[in-house]
């Protein structure tokens, strides 16, 4: 049984000692020594699976994760790898080869603003950390952290208490200041409003035209994604031929928006709303998921039928009195139309899924 497969539903309350020492007694001896050693200092975990215990904001980290996994790893001495620490932290671009080059069990997520030493101890995962730091400050180069790394673990051993072992010689980030979205490299790709900077010091046209284009894509995007979903089920054949031509359609529309939106100057804007429509079509995507076969059919046809019906309401009630540039308007216009017949298809295949 994996991790994924039955995670502990502990809602405020961490889980009792008792439910955490039922998992960890079937676990291997050095994993269990480790989930032991991290539950007498921080407490029992937040969550739990078959295989996974997981600490959150434990002192300076921003996780604690131990694994029923042992992974050999030869530097600085052989041992297994099964705890990790992660903490809050910007990686520069140039300097995430080096991190891995220094140690191949650190991890590093830009996007997230993620920095992570795996090791079998939590002292030795904080001296990676520590060199981690040097190097990405320049006080040490790779080879130079290589050769600190076990110049420390020796004095650990013998007893020393190296301070790089003990704690962490540095500030760690908040993760609003460690994570990185990056940028986009498909041209008239939508901007988070945030981004683009406070919606009221920019031209009021603009900003409302960017949430209509941007409205538009994400309704698109959503269709593409269940769509791409539908293909992949045992379905009848005209209802998957369905879901193939609104992958094609709404696919085809999405890039028109973008090009439309780099023409004319118009960036569109991932506003509260706009995500509130994307957060929508992710909820309504995972209820279809959970289902097969004729269930599945069944329900995404419905979901077809509901969707371009509030689709075409949108266009109608919202997007066309709101939408200023006229390039865009008659994007909206042409988009009606596509929409209102994919609508009446969808209602031929209520009525008549196998024709």
């Amino acid at each position: 049984m994996h991790g994924a497969d039955q995670m502990m539903k502990v809602g405020a309350s961490k889980p009792s000692a008792e439910a955490v020492d039922a998992v960890i007694a079937k676990w291997r001896e050095r994993p269990r020594l480790g989930a032991t050693q991290m539950i007498a200092k921080y407490g029992p975990p937040q969550d739990v699976t078959a295989d996974l215990l997981v600490w959150r904001n434990p002192g300076p980290f921003k996780r604690i994760a131990v694994m029923n996994l042992e992974t050999p790893h030869d530097f600085p001495l052989p041992h297994v790898d099964f705890l990790e620490h992660t903490i809050a932290y910007d990686v520069p671009q140039d300097k995430v080869g080096d991190l891995v080059e220094f140690d191949g069990s650190s991890t590093i997520n830009r996007t997230v603003g993620e920095l992570s030493a795996r090791c079998d101890l939590e002292g030795h995962n904080i001296l990676t950390l520590n060199l981690d730091h040097d190097i990405v400050t320049g006080k040490k180069t790779v080879q130079e952290a290589r050769t600190a790394f076990g110049e420390i673990v020796v004095q650990d051993v013998m007893g020393k208490r190296p301070a790089y072992v003990e704690g962490l010689q540095f500030e760690t980030a908040s993760m609003d200041e460690a994570a990185f979205p990056d940028v986009s490299v498909i041209p008239g790709a939508p901007m988070r409003a945030v981004m683009a900077g406070d919606a009221s010091n920019r031209d009021s046209s603009s900003a409302i035209d960017g949430e209509v284009l941007a409205t538009c894509i994400a309704v698109d995007l959503n269709e593409v994604l269940a769509a791409g979903h539908a293909q992949t089920e045992k379905i009848s054949q005209p209802v998957k031929s369905y879901a193939k031509m609104l992958h094609e359609a709404h696919g085809e529309n999405m890039v028109k928006a973008m090009k439309l939106g780099e023409q004319n100057g118009i960036t569109p804007l991932i506003t509260a709303k706009v995500e509130k429509l994307q957060v929508k079509g992710a909820g309504e995507l995972a209820a279809l998921v959970s289902l097969d076969g004729s269930a599945f059919e069944k329900a995404y046809v419905a979901a077809m039928v509901k969707g371009h019906t509030e689709a075409l309401a949108m266009i109608d009630g919202e997007l066309m009195k709101a939408a200023r540039n006229e390039a865009l308007k008659q994007h909206l216009t042409a988009s009606r139309a596509h929409v209102a017949d994919h609508l009446e298809k969808a209602k031929r295949l209520q009525k008549s899924p196998t024709q």
